[in-house]
């Protein structure tokens, strides 16, 4: 650095003087000098003598010098860069334990129960999630798979494969066997083909929801599994219509085939949900109009029941238009089409629900529902038929637009996330909500991830062993790529505190996916646009390791989902690529396991403690709320009697005073 500052040094040049006239050699004595002489030199700026050059030259030299002093800025930049990458501390770096190997680029990938399901060009296969190992391979598709969705079932597995024409079909996996249960969307018009965008299962596996596109529209529809009829077809099957017809099975060793001469019950179609109606002018001449045409109170107050009279609308659309005239003046955009976030709710007392409506514990009763730049979040009840009115039977109205909206793994918590950056949480299985918290200004929600809630104890993160009400965790990750972590506990009221800044002077560390490891308490996989992969303890917050995939393979961090964690496992899965020409097969797919890290091995093995080794002083959000209940009474007790203790020494001194006053009057 010495010698690049003295190069620079030498580039800067001190002001000059320059005499008027013409310069003649002087005397050899100082008698002779003139006096007058230093008034003949004129102060000029080097760089002015650089603009007496004649053009192009002048700007020639300007480029050369801006090109020089930004060049110099990046080294500087660089070299900071530099020095401060070495003296980072660098966390252990652990490999995966198995790979897979494809020829053909995956399209993306499911966990659920021993099983991972990656989708291929012309359909999906099964893999082991122990060993990698190839278990079965689906063909039936005959097109490139995009998305697919698993989803446990307890013993069984439903498979959602969605195709590039946007056809989605469901798959059941029982025990050996894989059943086509149907097609969702496919029609044999293809000019009428509608495209599923995405698709939800309800906790069970007793609903799925749809949201559908097609000839400039969208909506939701609504089926009901037959879960209990699909066991019982298959412990006695019905007799196949060809008997000599046989499945083609692949030729592989495998221990799973598909049985295509056992059809199984269709879903039934029980809900079709439209986005909310435009407000349109209506013709009514009196208030007492409006109310005769009014037929039930369902969402009043949420926007959805006005009716306004077609005067008064044009007049506040002239109103409008006049006052935004600048910024509405040029060509419109064409609005796209809306997209829907849902969730299924189980029965709770903030659910209303008809009074004849009994759901059983454990089965979602209501469909939760907000569209894209809308306000509103509607609840719907389950209990119905396709003929019957869909009307919510409930309307929770926000502030602002909902952007994000997220359910929790156990169904008990909701988080609504709107465009202003205000969140509300709600405890759904208690019926209230947890509070209201805003993120810091100019941050903006981009994905909600729920954790199981933990505590530190003895030094480490573990989760309590038993139910634990009203305690929920969080993390946030915004559009600035900072994460966030939001706790709240009964009426305490949430909290935020931030885990990652937003990066400011390493942009490719900027955080583009987050997910929760379930196995370690209090610990989530963070991606980051350079392709590397942390686990990020939360109590800390602290880095713990990295993980990475073998050298020169590189992860795909643009990837949708760019990592996959399985939820009863310690396992996560990455996608990788290879160079040209660095391997026989360019795609691969890692496995990493937390117990074969030392440094995981015994979080993933102790996570949970029982509640009575837990002080209920140092931790009592960790017990249940009739402990606290009783623990808080104890308390009150205690205090009682040590008044009551306190009470009779007074009485004690009293009588001892008195006696002794006495003893005196007697001498």
């Amino acid at each position: 650095m010495s010698s690049l500052d003295g190069g620079r040094a030498q580039r800067m040049r001190l002001p000059i003087f320059t005499h008027k006239e013409r310069l003649e050699v002087p005397s050899p004595t100082e008698k002779d000098w003139s006096k007058d002489d230093e008034e003949d030199y004129v102060f000029k700026d080097p760089d002015q003598e650089l603009d007496s050059l004649p053009q192009p030259y002048r700007m020639i030299n300007k480029l050369v010098n801006f090109l020089f002093d930004r060049s110099w800025e990046v080294i500087e930049e660089r070299d900071g860069l530099r020095e401060a990458e070495v003296s980072r501390v660098q966390p252990t770096i652990y490999p995966p334990v198995f790979e897979s190997k494809f020829s053909e680029m995956p399209k993306c990938m499911a966990i659920s129960q021993d099983y991972v399901f990656i989708a291929g060009a012309k359909g999906f296969s099964i893999y082991n999630l122990y060993d990698a190992k190839l278990i079965y391979v689906c063909d039936k598709i005959k097109a490139e798979v995009t998305s697919i969705w698993a989803t446990d079932l307890g013993s069984e597995i439903l498979i959602a494969p969605l195709d590039e024409m946007g056809i989605i079909r469901l798959f059941y996996l029982c025990k050996d066997g894989l059943f086509l249960i149907k097609t969702i969307n496919e029609v044999d018009d293809t000019t009428k083909q509608t495209t599923c965008i995405k698709m939800e299962v309800s906790h069970g596996g007793d609903f799925a929801a749809f949201l559908l596109q097609g000839a400039g529209d969208t909506w939701l529809d609504v089926y009901k599994l037959p879960k209990e009829s699909w066991l019982k077809e298959l412990e006695h099957p019905p007799v196949a219509m060809n008997p000599k017809k046989k499945v083609r099975q692949p030729q592989l060793d495998i221990n799973i085939c598909f049985k295509g001469d056992i059809k199984l019950s269709p879903p039934v179609h029980i809900l079709k949900i439209k986005p909310p109606k435009p407000i349109t002018g209506t013709t009514f001449k009196s208030p007492l109009e409006v109310f005769a045409k009014i037929e039930g109170c369902y969402g009043l107050g949420s926007g959805q029941n006005h009716f306004i009279k077609d005067s008064q609308w044009e007049q506040q659309s002239a109103i409008f238009n006049a006052t935004y005239k600048k910024y509405l003046d040029g060509e419109w955009e064409e609005e796209p089409l809306s997209v829907a976030t849902f969730h299924f709710l189980l029965p709770s007392c903030i659910i209303s629900m008809p009074t004849e409506v009994k759901s059983p514990s454990g089965v979602a009763c209501a469909l939760g529902i907000h569209w894209a730049g809308r306000h509103n979040y509607f609840i719907y009840s389950l209990n119905r038929t396709l003929k019957d009115k869909v009307d919510p039977e409930g309307v929770w109205p926000c502030a602002a637009p909902i952007a994000v909206s997220q359910l929790s793994y156990c169904c008990s918590y909701l988080v609504l996330a709107c465009e202003d950056g205000v969140l509300t949480l709600w405890d759904l299985a208690e019926g209230f909500p947890l509070g209201v918290i805003a993120l810091p200004e100019g941050c903006s929600c981009q994905s909600i991830h729920f954790l199981k809630y933990f505590v530190v104890h003895a030094g480490r993160n573990v989760y309590p062993e038993g139910p634990v009400k009203s305690q929920m965790m969080c993390v946030l990750l915004c559009t600035d790529s900072s994460l966030h972590l939001v706790a709240a506990q009964g009426t305490q009221g949430p909290t935020l505190r931030v885990l990652v800044e937003r990066p400011t002077k390493h942009p490719d560390e900027a955080l583009c996916a987050v997910a929760p490891v379930l196995a370690l308490p209090g610990m989530v996989l963070t991606v980051s646009r350079n392709g590397s992969v942390l686990l990020l303890d939360v109590a800390g917050p602290q880095v713990v390791c990295a993980f990475a995939p073998p050298k020169p393979c590189h992860l795909v961090v643009t990837w949708k989902p760019a990592c996959v964690v399985s939820l009863h496992h310690p396992y996560f899965l990455l996608r990788g690529d290879y160079p040209d020409g660095a391997s026989d097969t360019r795609h691969s797919v890692f496995y990493f396991h937390f117990d074969s890290y030392p440094l995981l091995e015994n979080i993933s093995r102790n996570c949970s403690v029982s509640q009575a080794d837990l002080d209920p002083t140092a931790f009592p959000q960790a017990l249940p709320l009739e402990k606290r209940c009783e623990s808080f009474l104890q308390k009150r007790f205690q205090k009682l009697e040590n008044k009551v203790k306190e009470q009779e020494h007074w009485t004690r001194l009293r009588r001892y005073s008195l006696f002794l006053q006495r003893e005196s009057m007697k001498k």
